[in-house]
């Protein structure tokens, strides 16, 4: 019986494969099924995969070779593969990797659960085991895409937008707060559209105060679509202490020509309004975003545009990706992919040089002053931490001498900063604040 057998998941990709798997967990410790924390351990290997971007797909495959090879040489009795590149490419896979025992799709769970000896339980589909640190969490509100965004295969992966009710999101979130979880992280692959095919309307800010009632400490939302967002979810981020101030909102680029091509349905004068309405509404709120540079036929000027409105409008928070000619997107099939690599990867540092000013001249300004953190890690007296502005794994760090302070990690502090650099800022802990 596999019941019986060790199994290790390795989550690769997004927090929404992290909310994946840590349900797939749950449901799995529920029939029994003992998980460990390292693949030599292991009788069973699953790897929950990533095919988003090409260097995406790369590590996924280069995880499950070097799998297939301990499962060719016997050193685990069985190899499972499901996922985003599992859901695009299983044929294919299937046909190069006769080591992996089954591989699934993104919405196969019933199905991995079976294969392991068990039983999926219903009533529990929402209960999960966290692999981020206990203090914070992902709640996946959504799933799937509706949107057709050119250079985006998503919704082959994951199929259409389909909302979770309101009421479903906030057991959930309920649960993951008895757990002790200090920061719940809204996410989608779009949470602009929450609630359009449940009823023909945004749900989003009568999900968010939901969940601020529930006394969260810290409550943050990624990944807004820039079309359609709900401006009234910026009141209630102002109005609402435990709400941060502070939104993931993909602009992709600036040029309208490339954004028609995109298929993003906003143009650049639409985006630059709905920003400014942004921060007109809450001028404390932080804003991130990512670009897109080398997209089939950006041009120098299309670029110097994009790089204009980087500088002119001065993102808190700004990541830029080479774009990556994908299979199963529309854009493959009708355009070339017609510039140079290198071209592409010395756009993106252009760009990331000139967000590193920005940074650096924001981050200047909290010197000196004093400002609440939520402390990730410790170690002796130096605690790594981030503040309401900065999101788990991909923002600044706040790095703090802590004396003799009892601090953990998921404990808040007052801190005064006393030194700054673009990405990091430095100071001491002033006032311990447990929460």
């Amino acid at each position: 019986m596999l019941r019986n057998r060790s199994i290790f998941l390795l989550s690769l990709g997004c927090s929404k494969n992290t909310v994946d798997s840590e349900k797939l967990i749950s449901q799995a410790e529920k029939n029994g099924l003992h998980f460990v924390e390292h693949a030599d351990d292991a009788d069973i290997v699953i790897i929950n995969t990533c095919g988003f971007i090409a260097d995406a797909k790369t590590e996924s495959i280069d995880e499950i070779l070097a799998a297939a090879e301990k499962r060719k040489q016997g050193e685990i009795t069985a190899l499972y593969v499901m996922g985003c590149l599992s859901a695009l490419y299983a044929r294919e896979l299937r046909a190069e990797l006769p080591e992996v025992d089954r591989f699934f799709g993104t919405s196969d769970m019933e199905e991995i659960i079976a294969m392991l000896g068990g039983t999926l339980s219903p009533q529990h589909l929402h209960e999960r085991t966290l692999l981020t640190p206990p203090h914070y969490a992902w709640l996946k509100i959504a799933e799937g895409c509706s949107r057709t965004c050119s250079f985006c295969a998503i919704p082959k992966m994951r199929g259409k937008y389909t909302s979770e009710p309101v009421e479903t999101l906030v057991k959930e979130a309920r649960s993951l707060r008895e757990k002790g979880v200090k920061e719940l992280n809204v996410i989608a692959q779009d949470i602009s559209y929450y609630g359009y095919d449940l009823n023909g309307s945004s749900q989003l800010n009568d999900l968010l105060q939901q969940l601020s009632d529930l006394d969260f400490h810290w409550i943050r939302l990624l990944y807004a679509y820039p079309q359609n967002f709900p401006l009234e979810v910026i009141d209630t981020m102002r109005e609402r202490q435990n709400i941060c101030n502070y939104l993931d909102i993909p602009i992709q680029h600036i040029n309208d020509r490339i954004l028609a091509s995109m298929k993003r349905g906003i143009s650049k004068d639409e985006t630059i309004r709905l920003l400014e309405s942004i921060r007109d509404r809450n001028p404390d709120i932080r804003l991130r975003t990512t670009m897109i540079t080398g997209y089939p036929g950006e041009t120098r000027a299309e670029f110097e545009e994009l790089l204009e409105f980087v500088r002119d409008f001065r993102f808190d928070r700004l990541g830029c990706f080479p774009y990556s000619h994908e299979e199963h997107t529309s854009v493959y099939a009708t355009l070339e992919d017609n510039v140079e690599k290198e071209k592409k990867q010395e756009r993106v540092r252009e760009i990331m040089e000139l967000q590193e000013g920005i940074s650096r001249d924001n981050n200047k300004q909290l010197e000196r002053q004093t400002i609440e953190v939520l402390i990730d890690e410790a170690d002796g007296q130096t605690a790594y931490c981030r503040t309401q502005y900065d999101a788990p794994e991909v923002d600044n760090e706040c790095i703090l001498n802590m004396g003799e302070a009892d601090l953990k990690p998921g404990d808040f502090c007052i801190a005064m900063i006393e030194d700054s650099t673009a990405y990091e800022l430095y100071g001491t802990v002033l006032v311990p604040r447990n929460h």
